[in-house]
């Protein structure tokens, strides 16, 4: 009988295929990675100096109380016709047609009254139109 003692061997790793096969690996995907280009919509934004800026233009502001009166930078017109309103307007604007009309409407006041505004600034000729709004309370 031969007892003798069999050496055991320390196992060895060998990572020289774990490099191999992950090299192929980095090799496949960058050749099949594709670089493209995001198709983009082609626009040229316009430029702006800040020396060029143009002076806020005149603003007209209308209120409207919640019985259809009118008041034009707070000067309260006697009649409520249209024809009035665009009177007061013209006044106001002074011969600017890019002045800024803000309607200042009472939340009770009738449609028709925010309509009347809105074509008395149009037969004056002042196409910028805008709300005056407030925050509504946390509550509602």
């Amino acid at each position: 009988m031969n007892f003798k003692r069999q050496t055991t061997e320390d196992p060895e790793v060998n990572l020289i295929p774990l490099i191999d096969v992950l090299l192929v690996i980095l090799i496949f995907l960058m050749i099949s990675t594709t670089y493209s280009k995001f198709t983009e919509l082609k626009i040229t934004l316009p430029t702006a100096d800040a020396e060029k800026l143009q002076s806020n233009p005149q603003e007209i502001v209308v209120a409207v109380s919640s019985g259809g009166e009118y008041a034009v930078n707070r000067h309260i017109l006697p009649q409520r016709s249209v024809a009035a309103l665009t009177q007061a307007l013209l006044d106001a604007a002074k011969g600017k047609p890019d002045s800024m009309v803000i309607i200042s409407a009472d939340a009770q006041a009738t449609q028709q009254s925010v309509v009347n505004v809105m074509e008395a600034a149009r037969a004056a000729g002042l196409s910028r139109l805008t709300f005056a709004t407030q925050k509504s309370p946390a509550g509602g």
